[in-house]
């Protein structure tokens, strides 16, 4: 609250403490549209800090983490009985390099990833109240629980599942012609990178709209009202973060929707609270 704000609620026979829940945000210094710009480039930068020692182990591990983002290509492989071994080829001799470097960023991105929640954390704190900054330990250990359960919801339930339904048109065609997979390795890694992040930003959902609800932003009864809308935009979402067929939009769109209602929920918990 401003200087002004305080003289006029001296006024009203108000106290400055008479702001939203009891407390004043700390520091409550006017920030420009600049300030704001330095504010987020500071924390980008020490964002990407974050995430060398998670790129230097990728790399280091790389091949033994190629093996184990392709076993579920493996098993699928061998659930629809096509025969021989699979392999992946490279159509560019940088192909190689440029897979090996995407492993490690993404290792850098899931180690780093409490480091980036807590940059995240602190570019917001200064808008927040004091029993709010408080939350900060909580909201990085959540948001992180919450990104790792979508990459593991990613590859331990969609990705088998994708990579069955998508063999399975290894046919033979009328007339003896033999429809046979060759997977070049950078369009599998691509494929895989893209669905582990995507479903590892889906499922901070609850993480934000919780935030929003203990803002005062939303409410419960809001995010319900809501929810016709939100089946829509997590249709449009699902088919924009998935590749093109339907088996993988549905996959896709089903946590979506499951994770608002959880939201939903969180959000009366919190409104009971406030309540209390």
């Amino acid at each position: 609250m401003t200087a002004s704000a305080d003289a006029e609620a001296t006024v009203e026979g108000e106290t400055p403490e008479d702001d939203v829940g009891g407390v004043n945000p700390e520091d409550d210094v006017e920030m420009g549209f600049f300030d704001h710009l330095g504010e987020l480039r500071y924390r980008l930068i020490r964002s990407l800090y974050g995430l060398i020692p998670g790129v230097a182990v990728g790399w280091i591990f790389r091949e033994e983490l190629l093996g184990a983002l392709i076993e579920p290509f493996r098993l699928g492989w061998v659930s629809v009985g096509m025969e021989g071994d699979p392999k992946l080829v490279f159509l560019n001799p940088i192909d190689p390099f440029v897979a090996y470097l995407k492993i490690a960023l993404m290792v850098g991105v899931l180690i780093g990833g409490p480091w980036l929640f807590w940059q995240l954390w602190a570019f917001i704190a200064p808008g927040l109240y004091r029993k709010e900054k408080r939350l900060a330990i909580p909201f990085v250990l959540i948001a992180t629980l919450f990104f790792v359960g979508g990459l593991s919801f990613g590859y331990y339930v969609v990705f088998p599942l994708a990579f069955e339904y998508f063999l399975e048109f290894a046919v033979i065609l009328p007339g003896g012609v033999t429809l046979e997979p060759t997977i070049a390795i950078s369009e599998i890694l691509t494929f895989e990178v893209r669905m582990l992040l995507a479903f590892g930003i889906v499922f901070e959902l609850p993480v934000v709209i919780s935030f929003m609800a203990l803002a005062g932003i939303v409410n419960w009864k809001q995010l319900l009202r809501f929810s016709r809308w939100w089946v829509l935009i997590a249709t449009i979402l699902s088919s924009l973060l998935t590749p093109p067929d339907v088996g993988s939009q549905l996959l896709m769109l089903g946590p979506l929707i499951f994770l608002w209602f959880v939201s939903v929920f969180f959000a009366w918990v919190i409104g009971r609270k406030k309540v209390d």
